[in-house]
């Protein structure tokens, strides 16, 4: 836990001002910016699910924005880390690939799919008009290509994936159905989520 200290209010002794939980309060700040998007979530909001003060929130993280870039930082660090221990199960490149698809689809399912994804609404919202969020977007998108990739070359190392594909191009499909899956689990459930799964993985053959 790192410890950020707080304006004391009046009531409190003097010298010992309160601590809070960053990392509990990014994520509680995740949440409400994955719901609304950054420019519908209100301060107002941040402060009732992060349990802070508006004050307090100034205080620590500047404004909105600021705030917004640790959420989107953490967030795609623990994406990352979910992701990894995911797929540690399984070797083959095919098997992978598998894992990964069926952790998107978990997630662009019921209340997980109804939040959203950070990355594709950095990309819809903020992509235009903020260059640096514009460039932490564009490298989460990279690197989750470039894992992709590694994947598919892992596959066609042992025999799980065709040599005759591209992994390049075979990449980026994977990649757009991914950001799919988590833009449509933002209004429904997918019914047919192992139809799906079988259906894409026929890219690898």
């Amino acid at each position: 836990m790192v410890a950020i200290p707080m304006q004391p209010s009046p009531s409190r002794e003097r010298g010992r001002p309160r601590e809070f939980d960053t990392g509990l309060a990014l994520d509680n700040a995740m949440t409400v910016f994955r719901e609304k998007g950054f420019h519908a979530a209100s301060v107002s909001d941040l402060s009732r699910a992060m349990n802070l003060t508006a004050g307090s929130i100034y205080k620590a993280f500047t404004d909105k924005r600021t705030l917004f870039l640790n959420v989107f930082e953490r967030y795609t660090s623990l994406r990352n880390a979910q992701l990894r221990q995911q797929i540690e199960s399984v070797t083959t490149g095919r098997e992978r690939i598998a894992q990964v698809l069926r952790f998107y689809l978990k997630s662009s399912h019921e209340i997980e799919g109804r939040r959203g994804c950070l990355v594709v609404a950095g990309t819809v919202e903020l992509l235009t008009f903020d260059d640096e969020v514009a460039g932490l977007v564009r490298q989460a998108i990279t690197r989750n290509k470039a894992f992709l990739i590694s994947l598919i070359e892992l596959g066609q190392r042992d025999g799980s994936v065709s040599t005759a594909i591209d992994a390049q191009a075979a990449s980026t499909l994977m990649l757009y159905i991914v950001l799919g899956m988590r833009v449509a689990g933002k209004v429904e459930n997918n019914p047919d989520a192992d139809s799906t799964l079988e259906l894409a993985l026929k890219i690898l053959d």
